[in-house]
């Protein structure tokens, strides 16, 4: 089977590597902007190519897939900062919607018939209408942030290249994953890299924080992998599936179950800095549909995926 990864270097991308390679025999491909594999991810190197292709080049991607001769794509590569968005909306634009449509374009052109699993948020659903209201498939999309708008799009464009260029792509929504290796620039890889600092005395007992009340659906990302494998290989074509544990735990409370796991007592400290323009008070998937259709349950607990980022982050320099 040979299988292409966009965004392979990222935080998903890198694990979904991983999995591919460990359950089945495969020749991966990476495409992701960068042109050397990061730090954490170097033991792919020897065994997945990397061409350092922006996606928005679609005449640099359709000579990748020319030469990889794909019979799957899994799209993980986008626009991923959700705070940001705001000040860099033309940036999530171009990483989100017009890459995922050049992507498409390209495999048109080249004329393989590969299935694509488009990997892209739950956010795109905005508030919830009533309080702790779980969202499925069927919800109105009513997205808050330039990220989640960008996201929403190509959501939608997947869907209709499905039927105007009869492309085969399943559509996954992922809500919140988490666990080793993820960047400190979200919230909770970086209490976690935070609270090692503080572990080893490298840094005062102050933990900064951004809002800590929103309530958020927590899946491991090993566990959402897992779940991205099986919608490319049970998913329908052209249908959509929300992917998260149904859960939802307040920010501020999986920061203290750190905490604890670590057994330090620290300082809270909020900075305004790292409040966002708008944050949605809860965000919980109805995964459902895609347990249905695929048997998919997750594997990890949160206190063991917990437990996994402190440990990462102390076998870090």
């Amino acid at each position: 089977m040979r299988i292409l990864l966009t965004g392979v270097t990222g935080f998903a991308g890198g694990h979904l590597a991983e999995a591919l390679l460990a359950r089945e025999e495969v020749e991966l491909f990476g495409i992701g902007r960068r042109t050397r594999w990061p730090d954490e991810w170097q033991h792919l190197a020897d065994r997945v190519p990397l061409h350092g292709v922006d996606l928005g080049d679609g005449t640099g991607v359709e000579a990748v897939l020319r030469k990889a001769q794909p019979e799957r794509i899994y799209h993980l590569a986008g626009y991923a900062q959700v705070g940001r968005s705001f000040q860099e909306a033309d940036a999530a634009w171009a990483g989100n919607l017009t890459a995922t449509r050049c992507l498409y374009d390209a495999v048109s052109r080249w004329g393989g018939r590969p299935r694509i699993l488009y990997v892209g948020s739950g956010l795109i659903y905005g508030d919830p209408e009533l309080p702790d209201q779980a969202f499925d498939e069927s919800c109105l999309l009513r997205p808050t942030n330039p990220y989640a708008s960008s996201k929403a799009a190509a959501d939608l464009v997947s869907y209709q290249y499905t039927r105007t260029h009869n492309l085969e792509i399943v559509r996954v929504r992922p809500y919140n994953h988490i666990g080793p290796r993820q960047s400190p620039q979200f919230a909770i890889a970086h209490f976690a890299k935070q609270i090692i600092a503080i572990e080893r005395r490298q840094q005062p007992a102050v933990l900064e924080t951004g809002n800590l009340s929103p309530r958020r659906d927590l899946t491991d990302v090993r566990d959402m992998v897992r779940a991205y494998i099986l919608l490319m290989e049970r998913g329908r074509n052209g249908e959509a599936y929300d992917a998260g544990t149904g859960q939802t735990y307040a920010i501020g409370d999986v920061l203290q179950r750190l905490l604890a796991l670590a057994g330090i007592q620290v300082e809270v400290r909020q900075r305004s800095d790292l409040l966002r323009a708008t944050d949605t008070a809860i965000v919980r998937a109805n995964p459902a549909k895609l347990q249905r259709e695929t048997g998919w349950l997750p594997q990890f607990t949160l206190e063991q995926t917990l437990a996994d980022l402190l440990a990462y982050w102390r076998l870090q320099p």
